[in-house]
């Protein structure tokens, strides 16, 4: 019998051949052990019932239930809050794809009945639409009407991909058809205000082999960047990313997550028709925004007004909105990049965004969460209210259970679900790891056990389960930030160094065993010249971690706006194993509490003339950026001023 086809994940390009490496199915990486195992299973066990528990009560599912009963009444919540429905959904069929639950079936089956009872005639789906509140098509700068429907494909392809079956992607292509019947074959120019239908569709067409679905995705990348939307005063086009045309744009504009959203599906179009500009303007606009609009911490989109993009090296850590959504359309576009190129710095932001700001952007109990996240807090700001939905620009002290515009905590819920295909990669040449994540790895030429205390432990041990008969190549990502890799083969050394990877090439035997070395002292790490912000200042990270000092963690006396850190000292580490519920490495530093008691009520002062400040020295602990605003409302910051 032929073998079974893998579980395809989130992209799964049919043009491989136009690929460097392969993403791997969801049943051929299974997550063991470890922070982001354990995660998995807090997805299940307390996301998934808290995020369909505030679906009933923020009001979404119900609007949809008005609809398919006839019913008038006012939209509850955001006009767009159908895709909250269909991202949930996403994450529960990828989660199924992982593991069967005869709870999340029953969830996704009751769910897929009320989008089916809501659904028009024609296909079309839009509760807000439906119930007369808009006008068909009339506003797609505002309407989300395709983003809305771009959220349910995805959904149907991942139920599609996770179990098997066809419920809820007939719901979803009857869509799809609707919006091919609408605008395919150029008959309307136009497009929606808040790209995601361009993935969406390729991505169900790489489901169902119809061209019209990748068609009418190039279609829209076309048309996008030449004005023709109507803002209506909302914002500007460059907001829209609808002033210059997709393969003449240099950098990411305008609301951070449309861009990134709007790239990752133009990687997808490049992938399966080969047209080289729109993959030359995705790597462009990446080297942008990682080199000039990318903070320590992985966050992206600089500015509150807008939720969008500032200017090269606008990055204040103080006011920065960093809407988790936008840092994982960016991990979004990495991935595709990395298929489409193999290069190893795709990975490495990739992994930079996960260890830090998504993994920051949810609480250790998996059930409250960071719409915009901070990587400076000069006050400690009152905890985020209980049973309420906050709009999504306030910026509570700790993590909100839910939101007014609830996008954030369904996009975490299916990264974390679908996150197995995310960690490996294979080729024609052999396997090739980018997250180093305990897990199982099964490939075409053979199969991995993972096992590390990553990104704790420089240490991943990898041994080879099965093997075909013929020689392969492993190869393992040297992360950007590690000075010197190493790795031996049942103890002898072993590898060569190439672009970005160390690689063993042989012929391997079931029960060989690797190490890889990733050494890992803490080190402190300074900003381009160019940000203001924190010029003269340093950071602290540990592997792939980034630090912050936050206020449970100093002394009493101590107020973190009036620190410097003495960079002539070393950091030293110290595991605590009981800290903020799983334990974690400290970094300790020395530095400088300043009395600037002596400035008085003046703000500034001549140069040479400046009042002499006091100071006494200080031991600041540093924790991993991703668990701070655990323990009640702080103050925090990742960059702090020098002194010698």
């Amino acid at each position: 019998m032929p073998p079974t086809p893998p579980i395809a994940g989130p992209v799964w390009p049919l043009a491989t051949a136009r690929l460097a490496v392969r993403p791997l199915g969801l049943d051929q990486v299974g997550l063991t052990t470890g922070f982001w195992a354990r995660w998995q299973r807090q997805n299940r066990d307390a996301t998934v019932p808290h995020a369909l528990g505030w679906l009933e009560r923020d009001g979404s599912v119900d609007n949809l239930r008005r609809v398919a009963a006839g019913e008038s009444g006012p939209h509850q919540g955001m006009w767009f809050s159908d895709s909250d429905v269909h991202k949930v959904l996403e994450a529960l069929s990828w989660d199924l794809g992982r593991e069967p639950s005869a709870d999340l079936s029953a969830a996704v089956a009751e769910l897929t009945g009320v989008l089916r009872g809501a659904q028009g005639a024609d296909g079309y789906l839009n509760s807000y639409v439906q119930a007369g509140h808009e006008v068909r098509w009339d506003n797609l700068a505002m309407s989300h009407e395709l983003y809305c429907i771009g959220h349910l494909i995805q959904a149907g392809v991942a139920h599609r991909r996770g179990t098997g079956r066809d419920d809820l992607l007939t719901v979803a292509r009857r869509a799809a058809d609707c919006v091919v019947a609408e605008f395919g074959g150029q008959r309307r120019k136009d497009t929606d205000g808040h790209p995601v239908i361009e993935m969406a569709l390729v991505e169900l067409y790489r489901e169902t082999g119809v061209p019209a679905y990748l068609d009418l995705a190039r279609q829209l990348i076309d048309v996008r960047g030449r004005r023709v939307l109507d803002p209506k005063g909302h914002f500007d086009s460059v907001y829209y990313q609808d002033a210059t045309p997709v393969r003449e744009q240099t950098t990411v504009v305008g609301h951070a997550v449309r861009a990134l959203y709007l790239l990752s599906g133009v990687v997808d179009v490049y992938t399966e028709t080969g047209e080289a500009a729109l993959l030359d303007s995705a790597v462009r606009q990446w080297e942008s925004l990682v080199a000039t609009k990318t903070y320590l911490n992985g966050a992206v989109g600089s500015r509150f007004d807008g939720e969008s993009f500032g200017d090269e090296y606008e990055l204040p850590p103080d006011l920065v909105y960093g809407e988790t959504c936008a840092t994982i359309a960016g991990m979004m576009l990495s991935w595709r990049l990395l298929l489409a190129t193999g290069q190893s710095r795709f990975a490495d932001h990739f992994e930079r965004a996960l260890f830090n700001l998504f993994a920051g952007s949810t609480s250790i109990r998996r059930t409250a969460f960071f719409y915009n996240n901070p990587a400076q807090r000069r006050v400690a700001r009152p905890a985020a209210p209980t049973g309420t939905r906050p709009r999504r620009a306030d910026a509570p002290g700790t993590r909100p259970e839910w939101f007014e515009c609830a996008c954030c905590p369904p996009n975490i819920m299916r990264t974390i679900a679908s996150l197995g295909g995310y960690v490996a990669t294979e080729s024609d040449a052999g396997v090739q790891v980018q997250q180093y994540i305990p897990a199982t790895i099964r490939t075409a030429c053979g199969a991995l056990d993972l096992a590390t205390g990553y990104p704790l432990d420089g240490a991943v041990a990898l041994t080879v389960a099965e093997t075909v008969a013929r020689p392969w190549t492993l190869a393992l990502r040297v992360p950007d930030w590690c000075a010197r890799a190493g790795a031996t083969v049942n103890g002898t050394p072993a590898g060569t160094q190439a672009e970005g990877y160390l690689e063993i090439g042989r012929q391997w035997s079931a029960g060989d065993r690797v190490v890889l070395t990733l050494p890992m002292p803490a080190r402190l790490t300074v900003p381009h010249p160019a940000v203001d912000a924190v010029r003269g200042s340093v950071a602290v990270e540990r592997g792939p971690l980034v630090y912050c000092f936050e206020s449970p963690d100093q002394p009493d006396d101590v107020d973190l706006n009036h620190v410097e850190l003495i960079v002539t000292e070393p950091l030293t580490e110290e595991h605590r194993p009981d800290l903020l519920g799983d334990g974690t490495v400290v970094v300790c530093a020395q530095g400088v509490v300043r009395d600037d008691s002596a400035w008085g009520a003046t703000g500034w002062a001549t140069l040479g003339a400046e009042p002499v400040t006091a100071g006494h020295r200080v031991e600041l602990t540093a924790i991993p950026y991703h668990l701070w605003a655990n323990r009640g409302p702080s103050v925090m910051r990742i960059f702090i001023p020098t002194v010698r």
